[in-house]
């Protein structure tokens, strides 16, 4: 019999070795080291889960929280290690999504949601 959990923690360990997941975490690291970098990262990723707290409970965030958002990745782009940063991050991201869809898709996971009987 197949344990779930056992091939959960072979997919974790083969996700550890992706291509992807290395350059994040090494990117990750080099941006880090510098707390200016890292405090301005972790400044925005806070705006912007407040921007999709609000989303998630039907809201429409705030026009002042959307503009620090806004000026906040104007200025992030310029910094050419961030911008590194959240473009291993992305692709990383889209590799677990990728992942999660295809799970999700085998197991008929809310596919069925929006047909009509």
């Amino acid at each position: 019999m197949v344990n779930v959990y056992d091939k959960a923690n072979e997919l974790a360990a083969i996700i550890k070795q992706s291509e992807e997941y290395k350059e994040y975490l090494k990117i990750k690291d080099e941006v880090y080291e510098d707390e200016q970098n890292k405090r301005m990262i972790k400044d925005y990723k806070k705006l912007q889960f407040e921007a999709q707290a609000a989303y998630m409970t039907g809201q429409e965030p705030k026009p002042e929280l959307m503009e620090k958002i806004q000026k906040m990745g104007e200025v992030l782009q310029f910094n050419p290690k961030i911008t590194e940063f959240f473009t291993a991050e992305y692709r990383f991201n889209s590799l677990v999504s990728d992942i999660y869809k295809i799970i999700g898709e085998a197991c008929d996971v809310g596919a069925n949601m929006f047909d009509e009987d």
